[in-house]
């Protein structure tokens, strides 16, 4: 565990960090950017830079890097735009959410639902659209990193610099800024964690940021589409990473210990701030653009998914939905199934609607002697038949 009076004394690694494969200007030395500069001018029959004094080269590269970074933002501006103004399909955002302590002694999840999100940052944040905010946080260790978490995490997302032109990095830098934060609250166990998924709405665009075991699912005309990674410690991925980093997976546990490879908190587990570990807060990003075929959103902690797969879950939200369309008792539904099957942890489920009516028969039509029609519920539903959920 690590004590309060030797974390201050640490130096933090920075919160805006560039996403992997752009170049990193900060990191270019003036040579590299000449050269960058040079290929410009001479594709325009102009002659390099390096023709003109040392002196002018020394004088323009701050400004440069300067532009790169204006030029940065502005490009996730224009793709921000260009979907806006593109696109016919405005969806509306209706969420309900049940939570259960289930078979523990504890109730560690933690979770948030901000339908209108313009309406709840009043007028402190400008966004160019409508947009919702959902967050489930599943607590291990005690409650007080996922409850931390829950209260700070939007927050820190609209009060980057990077927000809300670029709100991908926005989103990662609160993660880690979220991290930190917590390990500097002297009232706070900070040997207690917390996995993290969000969902961020903007007009049409959805981004899930997740780190941990919860899980994000689409719902796209019956078909359900996995919009985020589990972390667990024995999947390839991220077993490589934590052996890399010095860890080990022992019987599905990192070093011994926790059963997730991702998680904000837990710094009894963690070295000096901004240094490198097994153990990681940063999220996996997945940015999806909804269309009129994307129903809903299913987010829920581990407990759902340790007993019902994906695609059962959607079979069975979508039945409710076109039963009463109400996403509340929807989840509640989940909820009940999940106990009938015995999960043995919390439960926490927000089921998230992208439309005001609720979601339409399907029928297949197949061709043979006898006309006959099978709908899209079914066939899933004998999808998850055969592949062990009934």
């Amino acid at each position: 565990m690590i004590e309060k009076s030797s974390a201050d004394g640490m130096d933090f690694s920075p919160l805006i960090t560039v996403l992997e494969g752009d170049f990193n200007m900060d990191k270019a030395s003036a040579t590299e950017i000449d050269t960058l500069d040079d290929s410009k001018q001479m594709s325009k029959g102009k002659p390099p830079r390096h023709i003109s004094s040392m002196q002018h080269i020394t004088s323009t590269t701050t400004s440069r890097l300067q532009l790169a970074v204006t030029a940065e933002v502005d490009v996730c501006s224009l793709v921000m735009k260009s979907l806006d103004e593109n696109s016919e399909f405005s969806p509306v955002y209706r969420s309900g959410s049940c939570a259960e302590q289930g078979a523990k002694q504890l109730m560690e999840d933690e979770h948030i639902c901000i339908d209108n999100l313009v309406q709840h940052l009043s007028a402190s944040v400008e966004l160019s659209s409508l947009g919702a905010f959902y967050g489930v946080f599943d607590g291990h260790g005690g409650t007080d990193a996922a409850l931390f978490v829950r209260k700070n995490i939007l927050r820190y997302i609209v009060e980057d610099s990077y927000f809300p032109l670029c709100v991908k990095k926005a989103i990662k830098n609160a993660f880690l800024k979220a991290d930190y934060e917590f390990a500097d609250d002297s009232s706070l166990d900070i040997s207690s964690g917390t996995t993290a998924l969000t969902a961020f709405i903007v007009g049409r665009r959805l981004i899930i940021a997740n780190a941990g075991d919860c899980r994000a699912v689409l719902g796209r005309r019956g078909r359900a589409i996995e919009l985020s990674k589990d972390h667990k410690p024995n999947c390839s991925s991220e077993k490589i990473r934590i052996e890399k980093l010095g860890g080990v997976v022992y019987d599905g546990y990192l070093n011994g210990q926790l059963s997730v490879a991702r998680a904000i908190g837990d710094w009894h587990m963690k070295g000096p701030k901004g240094s490198a570990c097994p153990l990681t807060p940063e999220p996996e990003l997945q940015e999806t653009d909804l269309s009129e075929d994307d129903e809903f959103l299913i987010m829920g902690c581990d407990g759902l998914w340790d007993v019902m797969s994906s695609q059962c879950a959607v079979t069975i939200a979508r039945k409710e939905l076109m039963i009463h369309n109400d996403p509340e008792r929807c989840s509640r539904e989940l909820v009940r199934e999940a106990l009938k099957r015995n999960t043995c942890d919390n439960l926490t489920v927000i089921v998230v609607c992208f439309s005001p009516d609720p979601p339409q028969r399907i029928e297949i039509r197949m061709q043979s002697r006898v006309r006959r029609s099978i709908s899209a519920e079914g066939l899933n539903l004998l999808k998850g038949v055969l592949d062990g959920y009934p």
